[in-house]
């Protein structure tokens, strides 16, 4: 079976957790074998910009000491063969261009979205 993953939402649960839960479960997902895809949509699109720090985030006086790396954990998707996706009606709708995105990362437009979804058997939108 083969399955695609979609986060829409950015850095849920990354104030308390070091990762994104689910690029983390894509991560597991493949380690166990599975055929797998991920597509960055919404403030997503935002995880595909390879330069961005979360060191030094704090709220008041609690500091977060495991900072979210989001672009290498997605990064390390790629590298485990999981094709990644970002649509790129949202990079543009943010401002971010083609420069800057992780390498390997596939952009692809909202118009050609259901012909992506068709390649899958299922598809789990978080």
């Amino acid at each position: 079976m083969k399955v695609l993953n979609i986060v829409e939402t950015a850095y849920r649960a990354t104030i308390e957790e070091q990762d994104d839960t689910v690029v983390w479960i894509s991560h597991a997902l493949k380690g166990a074998g599975a055929d797998l895809g991920l597509l960055l949509s919404g403030a997503a699109v935002n995880y595909a910009v390879a330069q961005q720090d979360a060191a030094g985030l704090s709220f008041g006086g609690l500091e977060q000491t495991q900072p979210p790396r989001i672009p290498q954990d997605v990064g390390k998707l790629i590298g485990k063969g999981v094709a990644v996706y970002v649509v790129e009606d949202d990079l543009e709708e943010r401002g971010i261009g083609p420069d800057g995105l992780i390498p390997g990362i596939e952009r692809i437009k909202r118009a050609g979205l259901a012909r992506l979804f068709g390649g899958y058997d299922q598809v789990w939108r978080w």
